[in-house]
């Protein structure tokens, strides 16, 4: 879905002569999560699609990705409660998962014409998840 959504609203940015584009992959992009290969191979397939369309779109549009930690939202709530998502939050550096308005604040950053440099980038929010 992520590339035809990209495909159509490319067509439009491209006849405006700019444009900009953030899909959502997951920190299971850049790591193996055990149990999670289908999970971890089509968000490391997002990322992959970012980095092509960025180079065939430039100059014109700039696409990017953003690849979050679990996030707070009611769904993650449910699926990381009670002991399985303390567990989890021990593993993070920063102690917790991802609030919604983290994700959403760099959306609208790489949405800005103050990201007008940047294109082709994942941006890792896991709150130092991946770096260990």
């Amino acid at each position: 879905a992520s590339f035809f959504v990209a495909q159509a609203c490319a067509r439009h940015m491209l006849a405006q002569g700019r444009g900009r584009i953030v899909n959502l992959a997951s920190q299971a992009a850049v790591i193996g999560l055990d149990r999670h290969v289908a999970y971890c191979a089509s968000k490391a397939a997002i990322v992959g699609m970012t980095k092509v369309l960025a180079m065939e779109w430039a100059p014109h549009i700039s696409v990017n990705a953003i690849s979050p930690t679990i996030v707070e939202t009611a769904l993650g709530k449910k699926a990381w409660a009670g002991e399985v998502g303390e567990q989890a939050k021990l593993q993070i550096p920063a102690g917790r998962f991802a609030q919604p308005e983290e994700i959403a604040g760099l959306a609208l950053y790489l949405l800005s014409d103050a990201a007008q440099m940047i294109t082709g980038a994942n941006m890792v929010i896991d709150g130092g998840y991946s770096i260990q």
